[in-house]
């Protein structure tokens, strides 16, 4: 066996280019890569070598061990990701092409049968143990390092899991994604998104898919800027691998100059909402190629970064079309008014938890008074913003009947326990969306008087500034949230002298994490205390005193209302008798008011409006009887008296005597209607400038008519 190793010791060159080529055509898979060849060419050289000198030196051919780096190749094979059953055909197929060698010398040394048969033997049973030995020390090892493999790629699948997709962010969840790969498996990566899915957009344009980058980074040195920059739209050629991993949602690798580039398809819930690019540039540390497990790794963390771009894409939009539904339902602009300078905020959450039900609202009533409303929808989302829209319509149909603010939230809280009952009995109700409650602020300011009827259903007191700049809260009768039902509402009055400055909120304002509602109503007090130049400027600095992150844990809505007053001048008023003949002294009185007022104009349309109102007061009221003239931005005419009889509108006949009058007062008025105090009622008419609303020429013939 030594004289063989003699002999074929000077061509053992010859030997091991006989054993790569046998390797190279039976096991291709350990030269797909340069260093994996390579690797496998050393391993070759080192086994023929080390055989060879083993039996010409007459070592004990069970003590020939295999060579101590055979144990780190095998590691880095397993690091490539090859198979280890190429690993053990490598060692069986070169044991082969050896041992063949090597027996086909014994005889050019001997004739000798039974030397030949020993010797031959001897050399299979040697050449057996050897590759035996190698496998079972190569296959431990290979096992050690697919082991050591998997609980890294399964450390960082546990990694993806708690870094990628921490917030409802699309490009931060993108650049999570990147910064995570970065160095684990590539030193370039970047993401792409398609432009219709970060814009929600319905419709995909025609041609080559347009994409935005979202994230990108690289740890590769002397790596050149970036051609394409973040949020920047660029178009993805067609039959690039990109587009391909578009259109297929398969993954791809290949070799672009001195880096190989692995490109995933981002994908969600059976929808491609992108692209991820890796890249490695022959660092150091990093294997070239990438293999089929790094694939795998790449395809698991990114289907979860896809995952959570496809959570954060629903949640903005989902938080967007509240948000719209929400500012839709909510006054784009307060309405006019003379009552209270006003200045409003509406901010959204946040956080995870989505729009809210936060609403606010100013109302025009009858008498120059206005209604001011701030209510908040237990919940968030679009039932949330669903709910705040129906019942703000809600209080502005029961506020347009001029109802008490305590009976306003009686009539409220009905509407609350209906739609919750509706909302409860809907099969298609998701989850708790049945269970409906909010609370709610009514307040209703007379500039005439001074004077402010407030009610609240669970809600947070509001806050006056006096002239003086004192900050109080109101202190209100408590009242339950709407939607529980069976418990009575309270109104309170206070008095508002002219500049008083109310503020209502919802409790977004005031609630936080980081202080409680004591703390959040001292700087409220702070924040109301300071002098600002506008009601605009208050509002800044409530929000900048109390959210100075500006982004609120709760929705909030804010309303300060700065009061104004109608003095005497504006105002005329005289008891009238409950007699017939007591109408054209009052209509002679209106008269001489409008002369004073320089309202001339509107002199025989007032007539005819105040004697149908003091009529119908002198034959269906009750005494006392009172008469009132309010010159606002047009003139108000309201009658009162003790009666609680409603006049209705009907359509008079042809014959009928009666009918015609309140019929006349509606189409002269630009509006009237009735409101009812807890005794008695009055019938008001709003007049314009043109003097007569509902018929352009009806005045002239009347008035001819008249003399």
């Amino acid at each position: 066996m030594a004289r063989v190793a003699h002999e074929l010791a000077p061509r053992a060159d010859e030997l091991i280019a006989e054993v790569a080529r046998c390797l190279r055509r039976e096991v291709p898979e350990l030269w797909a890569a340069p260093d994996l060849a390579r690797m496998t060419s050393e391993n070759i050289a080192e086994h023929v070598v080390g055989v060879l000198t083993g039996l010409e030196l007459g070592i004990e051919p069970s003590d020939i061990e295999p060579p101590p780096a055979d144990v780190e190749r095998a590691r880095q094979l397993a690091q490539h990701g090859a198979p280890v059953t190429a690993m053990l055909r490598a060692h069986r197929l070169g044991q082969g092409v050896v041992l063949d060698r090597l027996l086909a010398e014994i005889p050019r040394l001997t004739d000798d049968v039974e030397l030949i048969g020993a010797t031959s033997r001897r050399m299979i049973a040697m050449a057996t143990g050897y590759v035996d030995r190698a496998s079972e020390q190569g296959v431990l090892s290979f096992q050690e390092e697919r082991e050591r493999r998997l609980r890294w790629r399964l450390s960082v699948v546990n990694e993806a899991g708690l870094r990628i997709g921490t917030t409802l962010d699309i490009a931060r969840t993108t650049q999570e994604l990147a910064d995570l790969a970065i160095g684990r498996i590539a030193d370039s990566v970047t993401v792409d998104l398609l432009d219709s899915v970060v814009h929600e957009h319905d419709t995909v344009a025609a041609g080559p898919p347009v994409l935005r980058r979202m994230a990108q980074g690289t740890v590769a040195e002397g790596a050149s800027d970036p051609v394409i920059e973040v949020q920047e739209l660029h178009t993805c050629p067609v039959g690039s691998p990109s587009e391909r991993a578009l259109a297929t949602g398969l993954p791809s690798r290949y070799a672009d100059g001195d880096r190989s580039v692995l490109v995933v398809p981002l994908s969600a819930r059976g929808t491609t909402l992108g692209v991820a690019q890796f890249s490695r540039h022959r660092t150091p540390g990093l294997p070239e190629p990438f293999d089929d497990e790094i694939l795998l790794l790449a395809q698991e963390i990114s289907a979860r970064a896809a995952m959570a771009v496809d959570n954060a894409r629903r949640y903005t939009h989902a938080r967007a079309t509240a948000l719209t539904l929400q500012r839709s339902l909510l006054p784009r602009r307060t309405a006019e008014q003379s009552a209270v300078e006003v200045a409003c905020r509406y901010l959204p959450a946040g956080t995870r938890v989505g729009v809210g039900g936060d609403w606010y609202d100013v109302i025009p009533l009858s008498g120059a008074r206005v209604a001011l409303v701030v209510g908040d929808v237990v919940g968030h989302g679009i039932h949330a913003a669903a709910t705040m829209g129906r019942l703000r319509t809600a209080v502005r149909t029961l506020a347009d009947i001029d109802l008490p603010p305590d009976e306003l939230l009686t009539h409220l809280d009905d509407v609350v326990i209906r739609l919750s009952a509706e909302a409860s009995a809907d099969p298609d109700t998701e989850g708790a969306a049945g269970d409906i409650g909010a609370t709610c602020l009514y307040a209703v300011y007379d500039p005439v008087g001074g004077r402010c009827s407030l009610a609240r259903a669970g809600h947070v007191l509001p806050a006056v500034v006096s002239r003086d700049g004192a900050v109080d809260l109101l202190d209100l009768p408590p009242g339950p949230p709407l939607g529980l039902g069976g418990l009575p509402f309270e109104a309170a009055e206070v008095d508002l002298p002219e500049g008083s400055l109310l503020a209502l909120y919802t409790d977004g304002l005031i609630e936080a994490r980081d202080h409680d509602v004591e703390a959040g109503l001292a700087l409220l007090r702070q924040a109301l205390a300071q002098p600002a130049a506008s009601l605009e400027a208050a509002c800044d600095t409530v929000l900048h005193t109390l959210l100075p992150a500006g982004r609120p844990h709760d929705d909030v809505a804010l309303l300060l209302a700065r009061t104004r007053t109608l003095g005497d001048s504006q105002v005329a008023a005289w008891d009238v008798d409950a007699d017939p003949a007591a109408v054209s002294g009052a209509r002679s009185s209106a008269v001489r008011q409008l002369t004073e007022w320089g309202l001339e104009e509107l002199d025989f349309t007032t007539e005819l409006v105040i004697s149908e109102l003091v009529t119908n007061a002198v034959r269906y009221g009750r005494p006392p009887i009172r008469l009132r003239l309010i010159h606002d931005r047009g003139l108000l005419c309201e009658v009162s008296d003790a009666g609680s009889t409603t006049p209705h509108l009907r359509r008079a006949r042809t014959f009928d005597e009666g009918g015609r009058g309140l019929l006349l007062v509606a189409q002269l008025a630009e509006h009237w209607g009735t409101r009812h105090a807890r005794q008695g009622k009055t019938v008001w008419a709003e007049l314009s400038g043109s003097g007569h609303a509902g018929f352009p020429d009806l005045a002239s013939p009347l008035r001819s008519a008249t003399g």
